[in-house]
């Protein structure tokens, strides 16, 4: 079987996810997309680009699947992430979980994005119309350019 938890630099096709938790003993499969959003905080996006340390990334992701199948009973959680330069609209993230019953379904999958975004090594640039930003954290929290030193603090290194 393929894996259920992985990072890619294609474009997501929603039914790859799905296809790897639906099942017959599930009544439920609640699926959830993540795209890239033209407007934040009324700045206008012109793309994104993500950057992962993929292999500590689909780890943290599989922790994440671990999670939920130690939370909600009889669950099968498929989890990819998209990095590489992402457009507007396209799919950056998607996560499908499948469970005997839909409440489990969609709480599960609520708590996976809300955990992918607090432990999972992936970074995000903000290509705007006037300028770029590196996003520290997904929950956008930190940005690593408000922890560089400044141009004048550097020369005087």
């Amino acid at each position: 079987m393929k894996k259920k938890f992985w990072l890619t630099t294609e474009p997501i096709t929603i039914n790859d996810v799905y296809e790897k938790v639906v099942r017959p003993e599930a009544g439920a499969v609640a699926t959830f997309i993540g795209t890239v959003r033209e407007f934040t905080k009324g700045k206008r996006t012109l793309f994104l680009e993500y950057q992962a340390y993929v292999p500590m990334a689909e780890k943290k992701l599989a922790q994440i699947g671990d999670e939920i199948a130690a939370k909600w009973e009889d669950t099968q959680t498929a989890i990819v992430h998209r990095t590489g330069k992402l457009a507007i609209s396209d799919i950056a993230v998607a996560i499908a979980v499948s469970t005997p019953h839909r409440k489990d379904a969609f709480e599960a999958s609520r708590y996976a994005i809300e955990r992918i975004k607090e432990i999972v090594p992936i970074w995000k640039k903000e290509n705007w119309e006037d300028g770029t930003k590196w996003i520290g954290d997904q929950k956008e929290k930190v940005s690593y350019a408000d922890e560089l030193p400044s141009k004048e603090e550097m020369e005087n290194d």
